[in-house]
Protein backbone atom coordinates (compact mmCIF):
# COMPACT_ATOMS: atom_id res chain seq x y z
CA UNK A 1 0.00 0.00 0.00
CA UNK A 2 1.41 3.32 -1.10
CA UNK A 3 0.93 6.58 0.77
CA UNK A 4 0.43 9.49 -1.61
CA UNK A 5 0.41 13.21 -1.03
CA UNK A 6 -2.90 14.65 -2.24
CA UNK A 7 -4.50 18.07 -2.46
CA UNK A 8 -6.31 18.79 0.82
CA UNK A 9 -10.05 18.36 0.26
CA UNK A 10 -11.38 19.94 3.44
CA UNK A 11 -13.11 23.21 4.24
CA UNK A 12 -10.13 24.90 5.85
CA UNK A 13 -12.18 27.91 6.90
CA UNK A 14 -14.65 25.76 8.83
CA UNK A 15 -12.02 23.53 10.44
CA UNK A 16 -9.36 26.12 11.30
CA UNK A 17 -10.19 29.62 10.08
CA UNK A 18 -7.10 31.50 8.95
CA UNK A 19 -4.91 28.40 8.54
CA UNK A 20 -1.80 29.27 6.56
CA UNK A 21 -0.68 25.68 6.05
CA UNK A 22 -2.53 22.60 4.84
CA UNK A 23 -1.32 19.29 3.47
CA UNK A 24 -2.82 15.84 3.06
CA UNK A 25 -1.62 12.28 2.61
CA UNK A 26 -3.75 9.27 1.62
CA UNK A 27 -3.52 5.50 1.71
CA UNK A 28 -5.94 2.94 0.32
CA UNK A 29 -6.77 -0.10 2.43
CA UNK A 30 -8.89 -3.21 1.99
CA UNK A 31 -10.64 -2.99 5.38
CA UNK A 32 -14.18 -1.87 4.49
CA UNK A 33 -15.23 -1.83 8.17
CA UNK A 34 -12.68 0.73 9.34
CA UNK A 35 -14.10 4.02 10.62
CA UNK A 36 -12.29 7.31 11.21
CA UNK A 37 -11.72 6.70 14.92
CA UNK A 38 -10.21 3.26 14.30
CA UNK A 39 -7.98 4.72 11.58
CA UNK A 40 -6.82 7.49 13.94
CA UNK A 41 -6.17 4.96 16.70
CA UNK A 42 -4.07 2.83 14.34
CA UNK A 43 -2.13 5.91 13.30
CA UNK A 44 -1.46 7.14 16.81
CA UNK A 45 -1.13 3.80 18.63
CA UNK A 46 2.60 4.01 18.35
CA UNK A 47 5.10 6.07 16.48
CA UNK A 48 8.10 4.67 14.68
CA UNK A 49 11.14 4.69 16.99
CA UNK A 50 12.85 7.40 14.98
CA UNK A 51 9.74 9.60 15.25
CA UNK A 52 9.54 9.00 19.02
CA UNK A 53 13.15 10.14 19.31
CA UNK A 54 12.36 13.32 17.36
CA UNK A 55 9.30 14.06 19.51
CA UNK A 56 11.34 13.52 22.69
CA UNK A 57 13.98 15.93 21.42
CA UNK A 58 11.28 18.44 20.51
CA UNK A 59 9.71 18.17 23.97
CA UNK A 60 13.09 18.60 25.66
CA UNK A 61 13.90 21.69 23.62
CA UNK A 62 10.43 23.27 23.71
CA UNK A 63 9.39 22.76 27.35
CA UNK A 64 11.69 25.51 28.70
CA UNK A 65 10.11 27.91 26.20
CA UNK A 66 6.68 27.30 27.67
CA UNK A 67 5.32 25.28 24.75
CA UNK A 68 3.03 22.35 25.28
CA UNK A 69 4.71 19.00 24.89
CA UNK A 70 1.36 17.39 24.04
CA UNK A 71 -2.28 18.33 23.74
CA UNK A 72 -2.80 17.49 27.41
CA UNK A 73 -3.55 20.33 29.77
CA UNK A 74 -4.13 20.74 33.49
CA UNK A 75 -7.75 19.77 32.85
CA UNK A 76 -7.44 16.88 30.43
CA UNK A 77 -10.00 16.68 27.65
CA UNK A 78 -12.53 13.89 27.81
CA UNK A 79 -11.21 12.18 24.71
CA UNK A 80 -7.69 11.85 23.31
CA UNK A 81 -6.15 10.12 20.31
CA UNK A 82 -2.48 9.68 21.09
CA UNK A 83 -1.32 13.05 22.42
CA UNK A 84 -4.07 15.00 20.66
CA UNK A 85 -7.46 16.01 22.09
CA UNK A 86 -10.40 14.98 19.90
CA UNK A 87 -12.28 18.07 18.68
CA UNK A 88 -15.10 16.19 16.93
CA UNK A 89 -15.84 12.88 15.30
CA UNK A 90 -18.27 11.07 13.04
CA UNK A 91 -17.82 7.60 11.54
CA UNK A 92 -16.25 9.21 8.43
CA UNK A 93 -14.18 11.99 10.03
CA UNK A 94 -12.22 12.55 13.21
CA UNK A 95 -10.73 15.95 13.99
CA UNK A 96 -8.07 16.27 16.68
CA UNK A 97 -5.77 19.10 17.69
CA UNK A 98 -5.29 22.02 20.01
CA UNK A 99 -4.61 25.73 20.21
CA UNK A 100 -1.42 27.13 21.70
CA UNK A 101 0.11 30.61 21.92
CA UNK A 102 2.42 30.06 18.95
CA UNK A 103 0.10 28.07 16.67
CA UNK A 104 -3.20 26.20 16.34
CA UNK A 105 -3.11 22.70 14.91
CA UNK A 106 -5.68 20.25 13.54
CA UNK A 107 -5.33 16.79 12.08
CA UNK A 108 -8.34 15.56 10.14
CA UNK A 109 -8.71 11.83 9.50
CA UNK A 110 -11.22 11.09 6.74
CA UNK A 111 -12.32 7.60 5.70
CA UNK A 112 -14.12 7.24 2.38
CA UNK A 113 -15.00 4.09 0.50
CA UNK A 114 -14.94 4.05 -3.28
CA UNK A 115 -15.47 0.49 -4.53
CA UNK A 116 -13.75 -2.37 -2.72
CA UNK A 117 -11.19 -0.20 -0.93
CA UNK A 118 -11.33 2.59 1.59
CA UNK A 119 -9.23 5.73 1.40
CA UNK A 120 -7.82 7.05 4.65
CA UNK A 121 -6.69 10.66 4.35
CA UNK A 122 -4.77 12.57 7.01
CA UNK A 123 -5.01 16.34 6.51
CA UNK A 124 -2.94 18.68 8.65
CA UNK A 125 -3.94 22.32 9.18
CA UNK A 126 -1.84 24.91 10.99
CA UNK A 127 -2.51 28.53 11.86
CA UNK A 128 0.52 30.36 13.22
CA UNK A 129 0.15 33.31 15.59
CA UNK A 130 3.61 34.85 15.69
CA UNK A 131 7.20 34.63 14.48
CA UNK A 132 7.86 31.74 16.83
CA UNK A 133 4.97 29.73 15.37
CA UNK A 134 6.18 30.39 11.83
CA UNK A 135 9.75 29.43 12.76
CA UNK A 136 8.61 26.30 14.58
CA UNK A 137 6.48 25.25 11.60
CA UNK A 138 9.41 25.75 9.21
CA UNK A 139 11.71 23.65 11.42
CA UNK A 140 9.33 20.72 11.90
CA UNK A 141 7.98 20.60 8.33
CA UNK A 142 10.62 18.21 6.89
CA UNK A 143 9.94 15.81 9.79
CA UNK A 144 6.16 16.18 9.46
CA UNK A 145 6.42 15.12 5.82
CA UNK A 146 8.15 11.90 6.93
CA UNK A 147 6.08 11.14 10.03
CA UNK A 148 2.55 11.45 8.59
CA UNK A 149 3.12 8.92 5.78
CA UNK A 150 4.79 6.55 8.29
CA UNK A 151 1.75 6.81 10.56
CA UNK A 152 -0.62 6.21 7.64
CA UNK A 153 1.29 3.04 6.74
CA UNK A 154 0.31 1.75 10.19
CA UNK A 155 -3.35 2.13 9.22
CA UNK A 156 -2.68 -0.12 6.26
CA UNK A 157 -1.00 -2.63 8.56
CA UNK A 158 2.56 -1.85 7.52
CA UNK A 159 4.51 -0.50 10.45
CA UNK A 160 7.77 1.37 10.09
CA UNK A 161 9.72 0.41 13.24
Amino acid sequence: MTVREVTPAVDTGALLAGAQFADAFRVEIGDRNLDARQAAERMMARQPRWAEALVSLRNFLMAPLGLRTSGASLVPPEDMIGIFPVVSQTPDRLIAGFNDHHLDFRVVIDVTGPGDVQQVTATTLVKTHNWFGRTYLAIIMPFHRLIVPALLRQVAGRGTG
